[in-house]
């Protein structure tokens, strides 16, 4: 499999950390947001929409949008499961990760920042509010909803990580990226501070991705 992916980029990132905790590897294909390389004619090729990531399997078959992929590993490769084994507990993992993945993430999105400075004139310290309070929202939320859960353990739900983690943790260091203060949500540090531990999601980190800046 070959995934293309940019080293910042939160849904690559989560992506990442799936392939990981799924005992999966991809051969990394490095797309520059920076330069556009993602709205070039070679990408769009691969992904008519212009987005990071794409999976490409064995067979040439191209899967996009990290949540479908996400879903497809589960499906494909069931152990060990991102899924809880309860519709009920299924339901609630699934809620945490669409607050990040459906609520903040999109607003947070490079492209929606960058729509923000071209058409509005957003400064940066702009941009650093405009992101933290979507987040804040977030993780209010998702603090909540954490400390209502009587059995979880050190990750979002239960005695290991899965899918609720999965989106978590990219969104946790998109947050420090946007100097948001993190010392509101201890439970949410608890659980982050959990997955760092593990090596799907140290080696998923952007900064030790190929295309990182040294």
């Amino acid at each position: 499999m070959e995934i293309y992916s940019y080293f910042r980029s939160g849904t690559s990132h989560r992506l990442r950390i799936a392939l990981a905790l799924k005992g999966l590897s991809a051969q990394y294909r490095a797309v520059d947001l920076l330069t556009d390389q993602h709205q070039g004619q070679a990408f769009r090729a691969i992904n008519p929409q212009g987005l990071v990531p794409a999976l490409v399997l064995d067979d040439g078959q191209v899967l996009i949008q990290s949540p479908a992929i996400i879903e497809w590993l589960e499906e494909r490769h069931p152990q060990p499961p991102l899924l809880p084994a309860g519709a009920e507990d299924r339901a609630r993992v699934r809620a945490m990760a669409a607050i990040v993945g459906c609520d903040t993430h999109p607003i947070n999105n490079r492209r929606i920042l960058e729509y923000l400075k071209a058409q509005f004139g957003a400064s940066a310290e702009d941009i650093d509010r405009w992101a933290g309070h979507w987040i804040a929202a977030a993780f209010d939320a998702l603090e909540a909803l954490l400390a209502q859960d009587s059995r979880r353990g050190h990750f979002c739900f239960g005695g290991r990580p899965g899918l609720a983690d999965v989106y978590l943790v990219p969104q946790v260091t998109s947050a420090r990226r946007f100097k948001v203060d993190l010392s509101r949500w201890p439970l949410i540090a608890e659980v982050n501070a959990a997955c760092e531990q593990l090596d799907a999601f140290r080696n998923a980190a952007p900064l030790l991705q190929p295309d990182a800046p040294a």
